[in-house]
């Protein structure tokens, strides 16, 4: 198995919209939803739409996104 490649999703809890925003610059992907659970769904799904795109050497497989929640 090769090497994952790790990109990172920023998330913020928006009190007043009440919704998790996220966003990864690397693939890029931006998206909210009502859960943590379903924006790391959106931009998995989204990552792996753009990732020819941005990062051509890069097989899905290899793909590993980790979230980061900013306070």
């Amino acid at each position: 198995m090769s090497k994952p490649v790790i990109f990172t999703i920023s998330a913020l809890w928006d009190a007043e919209a009440q919704v998790w925003t996220g966003h990864c610059d690397a693939i890029p992907a931006a998206a909210d939803a009502p859960t943590l659970d379903e924006l790391l769904a959106k931009i998995s799904a989204m990552a792996l739409d753009l990732l020819p795109d941005n990062h051509p050497g890069v097989a899905p497989e290899q793909v590993l996104l980790q979230d980061h929640r900013a306070t």
